[in-house]
């Protein structure tokens, strides 16, 4: 078709959590059925409803690092605790389908992705201050006050990266971000350097 996109676009979605941004990538593949996300792998435990191979993929730390050593990452980082990875095989699979591709992970992984990966689109998603990510996570109940301490002090720090990324999306309701992010995936999409074709022969 002319004017399509020659290559699948990775799309880097990174944010602190209670940021909104896993609600913002799920309305977009139920939007977009050329878009899928790439399944990460981690070490952490399940929490509440999720489900291996849906959510995440779990693993022990041993198989972890047996990955890393076989070089089965594109990317992997230690976050809270707790080995994250993008298997390079997800990435392949769906460019096999021509499906443009999410991956939500933490800044290292985005810097990382970014080096490898030169024409990565890369989102940061902010809430819209410190005082409301912190109501954010309490009304999830399962974090404890320290832990919720640590990480507006881990969010500090991630937040002096995104000048280092394409976008940024402050979610200060769930409707304007996600216009804000569906408008992202057009105008890239639109890009003439990704066109296989000149629209007009």
């Amino acid at each position: 078709m002319p004017g399509t996109s020659s290559e699948s676009i990775l799309f880097v979605i990174s944010g602190p959590s209670g940021s909104g941004k896993t609600t913002l990538w799920k309305r977009v593949l139920k939007e977009f059925k050329d878009i899928t996300r790439s399944i990460s792998v981690t070490t952490r435990a399940p929490r509440g409803r999720e489900k291996n191979g849906k959510d995440y993929t779990f693993v022990s730390e041993k198989k972890f690092l047996e990955m890393i050593n076989k070089r089965e990452f594109l990317e992997w980082a230690l976050v809270h605790g707790s080995y994250y990875g993008t298997p390079k095989k997800n990435i392949e699979k769906a460019r096999e389908k021509g499906l443009d591709i999410i991956l939500e992970i933490d800044v290292q992984g985005g810097m990382k992705v970014k080096k490898k990966i030169k024409d990565a689109v890369l989102i940061f998603i902010s809430p819209p201050s410190f005082s409301e990510l912190r109501k954010r996570l309490m009304k999830r109940g399962d974090i404890s006050e320290e832990e919720i301490n640590k990480r507006i002090k881990v969010v500090k720090k991630e937040m002096r990266y995104i000048p280092e990324y394409n976008y940024l999306i402050i979610n200060k309701d769930i409707e304007s971000a996600y216009n804000n992010l569906k408008s992202i995936i057009i105008a890239e999409r639109l890009k003439t350097f990704r066109m296989k074709s000149p629209p007009i022969k």
